[in-house]
């Protein structure tokens, strides 16, 4: 509901701020006094186009100012487009400069795509020759849904259809795998039988080899050297020399008398036979290693095969041994995966059959509850519109079977004939001004509190009708104003008379520096002798006393009215 509206410098209006309420809400005034121009402002705020002629002579901007009672569907909203609440509050506001124009909600500037769609759920505007949204096939089938009350259902069909649709990216997208995979199993088993064939199982083998490799090749070397070592160690090489073992036994013996005259020169000497045993050790280590090793050039070359080999598979599948192994693992599974696709995506088949079934079925029960409200709804609004001056009106809603989709599987067609004798055809095709006007504030009736969108505008919609006609749109009015609120701007005091609240509307001339400007001023009027004098205005043009005597009658009717409403 729209609380409250701020405008600077937009056409004729230099300053002016008007507070709402809720029902019928009422604009009245002298052809031109500035009443549409609220509208148009209201228009503007909500992602309406905009000129830099809006923008008032002599005024470098206009800004638009509108603030709305917060809900639950307006709180959601506004999370998904990540923009934080104001309290209980939504405030839009719109500058309008030259050629460029910026709007902000709660302080966060947005495009106008994003305005129109918080439009769509906040405010209609309803005017001669003017329809903003009823065109939409989708407008027209969410209204027959909202009057079948199938709000509930549609959200059901709109669950099956998004969970539908995420099955079927996700076959496709398996599908489309399972394809390339395809196309790559051959490359993947002479991969995977290469690799097998290796036997692959330590990514350390490699380094090991070039051990083994470098001990083979030097086995004669190993052999000899040992041999020396031996000798140098224990028994003593040729010419006399003595091994390490005797000159450490010759150690330990000096080391021993010495320790005779200081005691202190003990821990030496146990150095000397700790080191005299270890040299033993290593000496017969030395010799049994020399006696092992053996020239054998046939475990040579297969050492040197086996290297070939790691080396060809480390480049064809990784830098690293261990990549090597990963490849190999990774292929088990690819193949496996491969494999067993078939029964895999048979599954998935079966289980997007069965949510298709779901959702068909969901929306087949969505048509029926939409073709049983279609006919009931073209009785009634053919019932609303009679008494709106339309008693020979035709009215009829098609549904056609469509394409499945999240709203379900129908297309709603309004058709209507507003003439005897006239066929059947599409409403925004053949409904004039009037006409179009008319039949919307019947289908709000009709709609009532399932209507979800909370403000309703009518700009001069009675237009051309008197007498009952006049007095069936107010009621209507009326009856609008207990479900939504209603803002209507109008030159009939029947209408007039039945507003909750009443605002006039008048255009002034004043001096702003020394020269005459135009303005616009908006008077709420609260005291009954003040409505009664506009309503004696609209009927006469004057406050004679005729007509202030019928504006009273009016007004009193009205109350009744509203009483009993």
């Amino acid at each position: 509901m729209l609380t409250h509206l701020r405008i600077e410098n937009f056409a004729l209006i230099d300053s002016l701020a008007l507070d709402f309420a809720g029902g019928l809400n009422v604009l009245t005034g002298e052809t031109g006094a500035g009443k549409s121009i609220i509208l148009d402002a209201l228009d503007a705020v909500l992602g309406g186009k905009v000129s830099a002629g809006q923008v008032r002579s002599g005024a470098q901007r206009a800004v638009i100012e509108a603030t709305f009672v917060m809900s639950g569907a307006l709180a959601e909203w506004l999370a998904g487009q990540q923009i934080d609440p104001l309290g209980d509050e939504l405030v839009v506001v719109r500058e309008i400069s030259g050629k460029t124009s910026r709007a902000r909600i709660n302080g966060v500037l947005v495009n106008q795509a994003v305005l129109r769609e918080l439009r769509e759920g906040l405010l209609e505007i309803t005017a001669q020759g003017q329809s903003l949204q009823l065109e939409k096939p989708e407008v027209q089938l969410e209204l027959l849904d909202n009057y079948a009350g199938a709000t509930p259902q549609r959200e059901q069909v709109r669950q099956a259809y998004e969970s539908l649709q995420k099955r079927r990216a996700d076959l496709a997208r398996k599908k489309a795998l399972r394809e390339e995979q395809s196309r790559q199993l051959d490359l993947f088993r002479f991969q995977y039988e290469e690799l097998s064939k290796a036997d692959l199982d330590d990514p350390l083998e490699e380094e090991q080899l070039l051990a083994e490799r470098s001990r083979l090749a030097h086995a004669v070397e190993l052999q000899q050297n040992s041999q020396k070592l031996y000798e140098l160690l224990y028994e003593g090489a040729g010419g006399g020399e003595s091994a390490v073992t005797d000159l450490l036994g010759q150690a330990s013996d000096l080391l021993v008398q010495m320790c005779e005259f200081d005691a202190s020169l003990t821990s030496f000497s146990e150095m000397i036979d700790s080191a005299l045993v270890q040299v033993q050790e290593c000496a017969r280590a030395i010799n049994r290693y020399g006696e092992q090793v053996e020239s054998d050039p046939e475990a040579l070359q297969s050492v040197e095969k086996r290297l070939r080999l790691l080396k060809n598979l480390r480049q064809k599948y990784g830098p690293t041994l261990a990549n090597v192994i990963a490849r190999y693992q990774q292929l088990e599974r690819d193949l496996a995966l491969i494999e067993g696709g078939e029964e895999s995506l048979e599954a998935e088949q079966q289980l997007l059959e069965g949510e298709l079934a779901r959702a068909t079925e969901l929306a087949t029960e969505l048509t029926r509850a939409r073709t049983r409200a279609a006919k009931r709804l073209q009785s009634d609004l053919v019932r609303e519109l009679a008494p709106l001056g339309m008693q020979k009106v035709r009215f009829a809603v098609e549904v056609e079977a469509a394409r499945l989709t999240a709203s379900g599987a129908d297309r709603v067609i309004f058709l209507w004939s507003p003439n005897p004798g006239e066929p059947l055809a599409a409403l925004t095709e053949t409904a004039s001004g009037g006409e179009m006007a008319r039949f919307l504030l019947a289908l709000k009736a009709c709609l009532g509190a399932a209507d979800h969108i909370g403000t309703l505008v009518f700009d001069e919609i009675d237009i051309g009708v008197s007498g009952r006609v006049a007095q069936a749109v107010a009621e209507k009015l009326l009856q609008l104003g207990s479900s939504h609120q209603v803002l209507c701007v109008t030159h009939q005091p029947l209408v007039a008379a039945m507003a909750d609240n009443h605002y006039r509307v008048r255009k002034l001339v004043q001096s702003e520096d020394g020269e005459e400007r135009t303005v616009v001023r908006v008077e709420v009027l609260s005291r009954t002798e003040a409505r009664r004098d506009e309503l004696a205005q609209l009927v006469s043009g004057q406050a004679a006393a005729e007509a202030l005597e019928f504006a009273s009658a009016l007004l009193a009717e009205a109350d009744r009215r509203r009483t009993h409403r």
